[in-house]
């Protein structure tokens, strides 16, 4: 391979994966709605996607875009309660749920233990 077409074939490999490194762009301010769950307490001490240890009592839970440390108000449509939480882990990965609680953020919106979803609307703070 000739230099300059071994120069233009590194310029081109590295434009491709620095496009695989961003991050996910961010979801709009909007509210989003649709299904919270929670996550299983088994999980306790196992490594959450930000590298924090998983603890099922704080007020934590996953996102699928949103960054790590945001703050979010997770309002519960049937019933109106709410609960505010900080994303440190990436999820859920099931159809139609927008966000994974730990049980401590889920027994505030009163999901603990019934189905273990409820349809919720979540707002970046």
């Amino acid at each position: 391979m000739k230099p300059c077409a071994a120069a233009l074939f590194c310029l081109a490999a590295a434009a491709c994966s620095r496009g695989e490194m961003r991050p996910p762009p961010a979801p709009s301010l909007k509210p989003q709605c649709g299904v919270a769950s929670y996550y299983h307490a088994s999980l306790a001490g196992e490594p959450t996607a930000n590298g924090e240890t998983y603890d099922p009592k704080a007020m934590t839970a996953a996102h699928k875009r949103l960054a790590f440390d945001t703050k979010v108000r997770v309002r519960r449509r049937d019933t109106g309660r709410t609960v505010t939480v900080r994303i440190n882990d990436r999820g859920p990965f099931v159809r139609g749920r927008i966000i994974d609680l730990t049980p401590a953020a889920a027994k505030k919106l009163g999901i603990f233990g019934e189905d273990g979803v409820a349809d919720v609307c979540i707002k970046r703070l």
